[in-house]
């Protein structure tokens, strides 16, 4: 198995990237923007222009290389019904949309406690059970309608198998549809009508079925060949650390979401108002995690701005206190509770003072983030913000732990989406960094504890 074809549908962005099994990088990528579609019922996405995206980049993509496999990957808080013809009994819902609000109230009183779920209630429809509760109660025939649900990554694996399936990861993403620790579906899922509805569910590293003759006539890609039923993009970028690292560690998965994973850290209590969670991972197993938009948030701070900032800028940043305080997005993350504001008028900020203030922000946020769920160990950094050195400066000031970029070339997600179906891949995770955290530079922590100070009397 040489070629490992890996679609990953973000909630930004859709892609089809190649992963070469021998080096473990990521050698081709074809990418879309994932449209919401506005039109009634309610917004939705735009799921036939995504399959024929998909069809399109395996066609050209075996072509050029030949696919020996395909595994996906997608965000999370998203589900589709469908019907007995397995078509759509009803659009997919936009996650951010707000209609489910309405019913807030009354689907309050049928959901289950968090300390079942590990779920924490969630505003818009960011909380699956929420969507299909409002789905159900505006749409008098949908239940009659609906034979089966699936999770998302399951429903381009059963385009591309035919095979039906839910699983543990996506189900554990804050869907209120399952129960972490014992391994099953929730009792909302009797109260919505839809026990006998839901899929089997399987565990992301062990099931794998094999693609549909038609597909392979569409796409050219040979008949028969291995699909991994496919993974919550998250989690998958956690998966290749579970494989290779032992001891305490937590893993910082950056984009559109900031989720933070702590793996083998102190155990504490988690606090749905502070949005810490228990995910699942791809063996099954409940992970203490903690999230932010923080992608979304930077791009809210940024506003087109130039990305880059001199050492005489940051220092500036630093010495003057210039400081983004939360919540920039009061939607999601551990300081819901709070109004973003600025130390300074933001109208006098120069793009790289923004930049920089904005960049530690993230790190700031990402380390309270950690700390809520326990982390112990180092941090690995995977996604854009690995990139960003004022933000991995940042953070492992704050935590006072060793903050490492993820040394793998290839996204987190892809790597992680095609280590589920190939064992002869090779993963190219190393131990992190064993030494201690370096003595922390005193402007940095200076700042890092005056935000703190800040922050906390905010809250207080």
């Amino acid at each position: 198995m040489r070629h490992v074809a890996v679609i990953d549908i973000g909630k930004t962005n859709a892609k089809v990237g190649v992963v070469d099994a021998v080096h473990g990088a990521e050698i081709d990528i074809a990418t879309q923007p994932n449209a919401v579609l506005p039109e009634p019922p309610y917004p939705h996405y735009d799921l036939e222009g995504l399959w024929r995206f998909i069809l399109g980049a395996l066609q050209r993509q075996n072509e050029k290389y030949g696919i020996d496999a395909i595994s996906i990957a997608t965000h999370g808080a998203s589900i589709v019904l469908l019907d007995g013809d397995g078509n759509l009994a009803a659009p997919m819902l936009d996650y951010e949309f707000a209609g489910p609000d309405a019913l807030s109230a009354s689907y309050d009183a049928v959901r289950p406690d968090f300390q079942e779920t590990g779920s924490p209630r969630l505003p818009l429809g960011l909380n699956v059970g929420a969507q299909i509760y409002w789905q159900l109660h505006r749409d008098a025939g949908l239940l009659d309608r609906i034979a089966s649900v699936v999770t998302y990554p399951q429903y381009w694996s059963y385009r591309l198998t035919g095979v039906k399936n839910t699983e543990m990861t996506s189900l554990g993403a804050h869907t209120d549809l399952w129960n972490p620790q014992e391994r099953r579906f929730s009792p909302l899922v009797g109260q919505l009508g839809i026990a006998n509805k839901m899929a089997p569910a399987h565990i992301a590293a062990r099931c794998t079925n094999v693609l549909k003759p038609e597909i392979a006539a569409v796409t050219g890609v040979l008949p028969g060949i291995p699909v991994a039923s496919g993974i919550h993009d998250s989690n998958a970028s956690l998966y290749p650390y579970l494989l290779a690292l032992k001891g305490a560690f937590s893993v910082v998965s950056t984009g559109t979401w900031v989720i933070s994973f702590a793996v083998g850290g102190h155990k504490k209590t988690l606090s749905p108002e502070r949005d810490t969670l228990l995910n699942v991972n791809a063996f099954g197993d409940p992970v203490p995690s903690a999230r932010f938009m923080g992608g979304r948030e930077f791009d809210m701070v940024m506003k087109g701005c130039v990305r880059q900032a001199s050492e005489e800028d940051v220092s500036r940043v630093l010495a003057n206190r210039i400081q983004l305080y939360p919540a920039v997005d009061p939607l999601s993350g551990p300081f819901q509770d709070l109004k973003t504001g600025w130390s300074t008028d933001e109208r006098a900020l120069s793009d790289a003072e923004r930049f920089a203030a904005a960049s530690f922000y993230l790190a700031l946020v990402t380390s309270r983030c950690l700390e809520l769920i326990g982390a112990q160990g180092p941090t690995i950094v995977e996604g854009p913000f690995a990139k960003n050195h004022l933000f991995m400066k940042m953070l492992e000031v704050a935590t006072g732990r060793v903050a490492e970029s993820s040394k793998v070339s290839t996204t987190g997600t892809g790597l992680g989406a095609a280590l589920l179906v190939s064992d002869t891949l090779k993963n190219p995770v190393e131990p992190p960094d064993t030494r201690a955290a370096c003595r922390p530079d005193p402007s940095y922590l200076a700042y890092a504890r005056s935000w703190f100070q800040q922050v906390d009397a905010k809250r207080a």
